[in-house]
Protein backbone atom coordinates (compact mmCIF):
# COMPACT_ATOMS: atom_id res chain seq x y z
CA UNK A 1 0.00 0.00 0.00
CA UNK A 2 2.90 2.65 0.69
CA UNK A 3 4.34 2.07 -2.57
CA UNK A 4 1.00 2.63 -4.88
CA UNK A 5 0.50 5.83 -6.48
CA UNK A 6 -2.90 6.13 -5.72
CA UNK A 7 -2.34 6.30 -1.58
CA UNK A 8 0.46 9.19 -2.31
CA UNK A 9 -1.90 11.06 -4.38
CA UNK A 10 -4.38 10.78 -1.57
CA UNK A 11 -1.64 11.40 1.20
CA UNK A 12 -0.60 14.92 -0.76
CA UNK A 13 -4.37 15.53 -1.13
CA UNK A 14 -5.03 15.48 2.38
CA UNK A 15 -1.41 17.78 3.37
CA UNK A 16 -2.56 20.42 0.76
CA UNK A 17 -5.65 20.68 1.73
CA UNK A 18 -4.24 21.01 5.67
CA UNK A 19 -1.36 23.39 4.27
CA UNK A 20 -4.74 25.58 2.87
CA UNK A 21 -6.81 25.25 5.90
CA UNK A 22 -3.96 26.32 7.99
CA UNK A 23 -2.70 29.43 5.91
CA UNK A 24 -6.85 30.32 5.83
CA UNK A 25 -7.38 29.29 2.12
CA UNK A 26 -11.07 28.21 2.84
CA UNK A 27 -11.81 31.52 4.76
CA UNK A 28 -10.27 33.19 1.55
CA UNK A 29 -12.48 30.94 -0.83
CA UNK A 30 -15.43 31.81 1.09
CA UNK A 31 -15.09 34.97 1.82
CA UNK A 32 -14.35 35.57 -2.36
CA UNK A 33 -17.44 33.23 -2.81
CA UNK A 34 -19.32 35.60 -0.51
CA UNK A 35 -17.72 38.86 -2.40
CA UNK A 36 -18.88 37.05 -5.99
CA UNK A 37 -22.22 36.56 -4.35
CA UNK A 38 -22.57 40.07 -3.40
CA UNK A 39 -21.57 40.76 -6.94
CA UNK A 40 -24.14 39.05 -8.17
CA UNK A 41 -26.79 40.24 -6.37
CA UNK A 42 -25.79 43.34 -7.53
CA UNK A 43 -25.56 43.04 -10.91
CA UNK A 44 -29.49 41.24 -10.72
CA UNK A 45 -30.17 44.18 -8.75
CA UNK A 46 -28.91 46.55 -11.63
CA UNK A 47 -30.52 44.60 -14.32
CA UNK A 48 -34.00 44.22 -12.53
CA UNK A 49 -33.50 48.39 -12.52
CA UNK A 50 -32.87 48.96 -16.30
CA UNK A 51 -35.56 46.36 -16.93
CA UNK A 52 -37.83 48.48 -15.28
CA UNK A 53 -36.28 51.62 -16.96
CA UNK A 54 -36.43 50.16 -19.96
CA UNK A 55 -40.41 49.19 -19.39
CA UNK A 56 -40.74 52.68 -18.57
CA UNK A 57 -39.45 54.25 -21.45
CA UNK A 58 -41.16 51.92 -23.83
CA UNK A 59 -44.57 52.83 -21.75
CA UNK A 60 -43.47 56.34 -22.49
CA UNK A 61 -42.91 55.91 -25.42
CA UNK A 62 -46.23 53.95 -26.50
CA UNK A 63 -47.91 56.76 -24.93
CA UNK A 64 -46.14 59.07 -27.02
CA UNK A 65 -46.84 56.74 -30.02
CA UNK A 66 -50.56 56.89 -29.55
CA UNK A 67 -50.23 60.40 -28.60
CA UNK A 68 -48.76 61.49 -32.18
CA UNK A 69 -51.08 58.63 -33.83
CA UNK A 70 -54.26 61.02 -32.27
CA UNK A 71 -52.58 64.29 -33.47
CA UNK A 72 -51.68 62.63 -37.09
CA UNK A 73 -55.46 61.67 -37.14
CA UNK A 74 -56.73 65.06 -36.22
CA UNK A 75 -54.80 67.03 -38.59
CA UNK A 76 -55.70 64.76 -41.75
CA UNK A 77 -59.34 64.95 -40.28
CA UNK A 78 -58.51 68.97 -40.35
CA UNK A 79 -56.95 68.77 -43.60
CA UNK A 80 -60.15 66.80 -45.02
CA UNK A 81 -62.64 69.53 -43.13
CA UNK A 82 -60.91 72.47 -44.88
CA UNK A 83 -60.13 70.63 -48.74
CA UNK A 84 -64.14 69.99 -48.34
CA UNK A 85 -64.69 73.48 -47.03
CA UNK A 86 -62.60 74.73 -50.04
CA UNK A 87 -64.16 72.58 -52.75
CA UNK A 88 -67.51 73.60 -51.07
CA UNK A 89 -66.24 77.48 -51.63
CA UNK A 90 -65.11 77.27 -55.20
CA UNK A 91 -67.85 75.31 -56.29
CA UNK A 92 -70.01 78.25 -54.97
CA UNK A 93 -67.24 80.79 -56.19
CA UNK A 94 -68.00 79.02 -59.95
CA UNK A 95 -71.51 78.91 -59.42
CA UNK A 96 -71.75 82.11 -59.03
CA UNK A 97 -69.37 83.22 -61.82
CA UNK A 98 -71.53 81.03 -64.36
CA UNK A 99 -74.58 82.67 -62.70
CA UNK A 100 -73.49 86.19 -63.35
CA UNK A 101 -71.96 85.60 -66.99
CA UNK A 102 -75.18 84.23 -68.01
CA UNK A 103 -77.28 86.99 -66.53
CA UNK A 104 -74.81 89.37 -68.60
CA UNK A 105 -75.51 87.42 -71.35
CA UNK A 106 -78.95 87.24 -71.59
CA UNK A 107 -78.79 91.49 -70.78
CA UNK A 108 -76.36 91.80 -74.03
CA UNK A 109 -78.94 89.45 -75.83
CA UNK A 110 -82.27 91.32 -74.79
CA UNK A 111 -80.02 94.59 -75.48
CA UNK A 112 -79.21 93.27 -79.04
CA UNK A 113 -82.74 92.52 -79.69
CA UNK A 114 -83.88 95.28 -78.40
CA UNK A 115 -81.79 97.13 -80.84
CA UNK A 116 -82.65 95.21 -83.75
CA UNK A 117 -86.51 95.52 -83.05
CA UNK A 118 -85.66 99.50 -83.68
CA UNK A 119 -83.88 98.91 -86.43
CA UNK A 120 -86.22 97.12 -88.32
CA UNK A 121 -89.13 99.34 -87.24
CA UNK A 122 -86.75 102.53 -88.24
CA UNK A 123 -86.06 100.31 -91.98
CA UNK A 124 -89.75 99.67 -92.08
CA UNK A 125 -90.61 103.52 -91.21
CA UNK A 126 -88.37 104.81 -93.78
CA UNK A 127 -89.76 101.87 -96.28
CA UNK A 128 -92.85 102.81 -95.56
CA UNK A 129 -92.18 106.99 -95.83
CA UNK A 130 -90.39 106.11 -99.29
CA UNK A 131 -93.09 104.10 -100.52
CA UNK A 132 -96.19 106.47 -98.97
CA UNK A 133 -94.03 109.31 -100.77
CA UNK A 134 -94.08 107.73 -104.00
CA UNK A 135 -97.52 106.87 -104.16
CA UNK A 136 -98.87 110.23 -102.91
CA UNK A 137 -96.71 112.35 -105.60
CA UNK A 138 -97.74 109.88 -108.27
CA UNK A 139 -101.10 110.44 -107.49
CA UNK A 140 -101.10 113.99 -105.93
CA UNK A 141 -100.05 117.24 -107.80
CA UNK A 142 -98.92 120.86 -107.03
CA UNK A 143 -98.22 122.61 -103.94
CA UNK A 144 -101.39 121.57 -101.50
CA UNK A 145 -100.07 117.45 -102.22
CA UNK A 146 -96.48 118.39 -101.55
CA UNK A 147 -97.63 120.07 -98.23
CA UNK A 148 -99.87 116.81 -97.67
CA UNK A 149 -97.42 114.68 -98.04
CA UNK A 150 -94.74 116.40 -95.64
CA UNK A 151 -96.82 116.40 -92.98
CA UNK A 152 -97.64 113.15 -93.74
CA UNK A 153 -94.51 111.86 -94.12
CA UNK A 154 -93.06 113.76 -90.63
CA UNK A 155 -96.06 111.92 -88.45
CA UNK A 156 -95.37 108.80 -89.80
CA UNK A 157 -91.69 109.00 -89.07
CA UNK A 158 -92.55 110.13 -85.72
CA UNK A 159 -95.04 107.67 -84.65
CA UNK A 160 -93.16 104.76 -86.38
CA UNK A 161 -89.87 105.77 -84.37
CA UNK A 162 -91.34 106.46 -80.83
Amino acid sequence: MLMEAEFWVAVAFVVFVAIVWKVGGFDKLIEALDHRGVRVRKELDEARRLREEAASVLADYKRRRAAAESEAAAIVASAREEAERAAAEGHARLNEFVARRTKAAEAKIAQAEAQAAAEVRAAAADAAVRVSETILRERMSGDAAQDLVRRSLGEVRTRLRA
